[in-house]
């Protein structure tokens, strides 16, 4: 007789990944979505996706390949099957010897797939575990667009751009031209290959934008990657007409139109099923137009809950504010904050077909299946104002308003939230506690804004360390000014911080970002306040009474747990020197 499989949740539960009482929950989430228990644990933010992965492998009686690690990536031998099977079912070959293959899968589930890929392969798979999204993370950073295989950690930041071949073409296409027309357009015209250079690259090295500035002597390039922007060539003035042309071309915008500021967008796939957006803005400047592109990836906002950077008390917080049935969520922060990520994050969590969520973004930068998003359009008067009045008599359940921009917009999504809607939206404010002052200052009237408002959440992006070449701080490198602006002491420090170190992998010792956030939820104290007109201080002083943890302490934290380092925590939260507040 068969032995019986052990359940995935009491696996879980013994390996300390997360309580009884958590997979009981995930459990009726599960059937009432139509999902599997991993999933629903994984989106309720109970457990993280490597640990359902590990238990899964326990439970099926597989290996676990940790692809996180560079042990784990070394086993891994991409040439052994074709890259059309690895990009479309995310499967990752180890080893072949004979008729047997080694292979890397995240779904032990899938007999369909495993009985297609003997049969496509001719071999006898021995299966492997690996969390999906760490299979992805490799298969993005081992291939590019163009099919072949790449490996970011050869990227040399030394070499220009501009190949002798695409130097020369150019210059002979200017010569045979007379600087009056350059081809911009044919697959194989030396500007194109260019272009071609720089989307690729900026994917590889996971950059967040692309600036193209015109300057007296030169075209400087720059890539943004972890919120940090580096520069990457100066290219010959001599290309600058040409490299604006091919990039108007590829984004639909109006190559003869110099004298005023422009948008468009490309797409560029980089297999069958995934394809980047950019997301391009052109405005002239004294020598030229400056060009920026932001480079959408369509995984940035689905990277889960728990990847965030929540500290636990937060995220089960979090989980609760988003399942109300009514109320407003604001989350605020400057512009590249995360502010986007957190929210679809959310929305995430709640889509499911017994929910109807609708959107008014400016612009849509993700697409989300099962979620109705408008674009606003202000030429045709498809103004935020006019979708909000659209959207609630569409009856929806979830409503996300990109921006709060003025009295208008926020006195409807107020309405919204006091008639049974669950609002979320952003604001662009320093802190939690000034949003409230903020609103009331757009002409919201106070008893409005405290009976609506659930919560308020502020955060900031920081730089993570790289887990493959962080080091332990020695006492003598670590600076004290920034444990000061952090409000961290020298004995608090020893032994915990940890230090950027730079590798192959990661060129300044960091590789990605998590969020820092300051959560206040609104009682009665802080409700009669916000009526009362109350200032900012007195706010965030009620706030931090009742157990507001504010930016920099949340920042602390991720210090002491060797997620980052004092200096980006003072860098990112803008710290006064010896206060340890927010400006």
């Amino acid at each position: 007789m068969a032995r019986s499989r052990k359940k995935l949740g009491e696996i879980l539960v013994r390996n300390g990944a997360c309580s009884s009482a958590q997979v009981d929950k995930a459990l009726k989430i599960a059937q009432g979505a139509g999902k599997r228990i991993g999933e629903a644990l994984i989106e309720a933010g109970f457990v993280k996706e490597k640990d359902v992965s590990k238990a899964l492998a326990e439970q099926f009686g597989m290996d676990f390949v940790d692809l996180s690690t560079q042990d784990g990536m070394a086993t891994v031998e991409p040439d052994l099957i074709p890259e059309d099977l690895i990009k479309k079912h995310f499967i990752l070959p180890q080893a072949k010897s004979g008729n047997r293959m080694s292979l890397i899968i995240h779904d032990p589930v899938n007999i369909e797939l495993m009985d297609m890929l003997r049969f496509r392969l001719n071999v006898e798979i021995d299966p492997k575990l690996s969390s999906k999204s760490d299979i992805k993370v490799f298969i993005e950073n081992h291939f590019r667009a163009g099919g072949s295989i790449v490996d970011t950690k050869q990227v040399d930041a030394d070499e220009s751009l501009v190949t002798d071949s695409i130097d020369k073409s150019i210059d002979s296409s200017v010569d045979k031209s007379m600087d009056k027309s350059i081809d911009v357009s044919g697959d194989d015209a030396p500007i194109v290959k260019l272009w071609n250079r720089i989307l690729t690259e900026a994917i590889g090295m996971r950059a967040s934008d692309i600036h193209l500035e015109p300057m007296t002597d030169r075209v400087r390039l720059r890539y943004r990657i972890d919120g940090v922007c580096i520069e990457r060539d100066n290219l010959p003035k001599r290309m600058q007409r040409a490299l604006l042309s091919r990039i108007k071309l590829m984004s639909g915008m109006n190559i003869a139109e110099k004298r005023i500021p422009q948008d468009g967008r490309i797409k560029l796939p980089l297999d069958e099923e995934t394809t980047v957006d950019f997301r391009v803005s052109a405005c002239p400047i004294y020598h030229g137009e400056s060009v920026v592109m932001r480079i959408l990836r369509p995984d940035a906002v689905k990277i889960g809950l728990p990847n965030l950077g929540f500290e636990q008390d937060n995220l089960d917080a979090f989980n609760k504010i988003i399942r109300r049935p009514n109320g407003i969520f604001l989350v605020t922060g400057p512009t590249g904050s995360g502010k986007t990520t957190t929210l679809y994050s959310a929305l995430d969590v709640l889509n499911r077909p017994d929910k109807k969520i609708i959107t008014a973004e400016d612009p849509v930068e993700y697409n989300f299946e099962g979620i109705n998003q408008c674009q606003v359009k202000e030429s045709i008067g498809f103004t935020f104002n006019a979708i909000l009045r659209s959207m609630l008599r569409q009856a929806p359940n979830i409503i996300l308003v990109g921006e709060i921009r003025d009295k208008e917009v926020g006195e409807i999504a107020i309405q919204a939230a006091l008639t049974g809607h669950l609002v979320f939206s952003t604001l662009h404010t320093n802190d939690a506690p000034s949003a409230i002052t903020r609103l009331i200052d757009m002409g919201i009237k106070p008893f409005l804004v405290a009976s609506s408002i659930q919560a308020i959440m502020a955060q900031r992006l920081i730089r993570v360390l790289y887990d493959g070449s962080k080091e332990l701080a020695e006492p003598h490198e670590i600076d004290h000014k920034y444990l000061q602006l952090i409000g961290m002491t020298p004995e608090e420090a020893e032994g915990r911080v940890h230090k950027a170190v730079p590798c192959g992998e990661a060129p300044n010792g960091y590789k990605g970002r998590k969020a820092i956030f300051e959560m206040m939820q609104m009682d009665a104290q802080i409700r009669e306040a916000a009526f009362q007109l109350s200032p900012v201080s007195e706010l965030r002083k009620i706030a931090l009474q009742n157990g507001m943890r504010p930016l920099v302490e949340d920042g602390k934290l991720k210090v002491l747990s060797g997620t980052t380092t004092p200096d980006e925590i003072a860098r990112v939260s803008q710290v006064e020197e010896g206060t340890g507040v927010i400006d």
